[in-house]
């Protein structure tokens, strides 16, 4: 599973004219569901994310995360970064889970998140999702569990 987390001071997600998902600061995280993705890959992805030290701390060193700041984690479902960009002018989009494994583990994803942090937001998976964001910094990592 891939996770493009951007740190924002606030974010949302519409989706027909209507707001679905939104934070205050916190993390933005754009996930891409690969072929071979498993349950582990999302209980990973998110334990990196609730983690990962991207907040200033005191010093103004990055050494604080979205837990540590109680900040927003808004999840937003994006098949376009399992695209194989390599060659051509199209990108392919082979290595990208099958839409139903991609809703499975990216649903369990936010499920596992609202469990076990708040708070939590989300877009919806396969929808035509307008993302709005002021990023901080800008912050933006790309993570990869495999």
């Amino acid at each position: 599973m891939i996770g493009l987390l951007q740190r924002v001071t606030q974010a949302s997600v519409e989706v027909d004219g209507a707001i679905v998902g939104a934070i205050q600061q916190g993390l933005l995280v754009l996930v891409g569901v690969q072929k071979h993705d498993d349950e582990s890959h999302a209980q990973r992805l998110l334990e990196r994310l609730l983690g990962y030290r991207v907040f200033a701390d005191a010093a103004g060193k990055m050494n604080l995360s979205v837990r540590d700041i109680n900040g927003g984690l808004l999840l937003v479902p994006q098949f376009t970064l399992a695209a194989d960009t390599k060659k051509g002018m199209r990108p392919s989009f082979s290595s990208a889970a099958p839409p139903a494994d991609g809703k499975r583990l990216f649903d369990l994803m936010v499920t596992l998140a609202k469990d076990k942090y708040q708070p939590v937001a989300s877009g919806q998976f396969g929808a035509d999702m307008q993302v709005a964001l002021v990023n901080d910094g800008p912050v933006t990592f790309w993570l990869d569990v495999k």
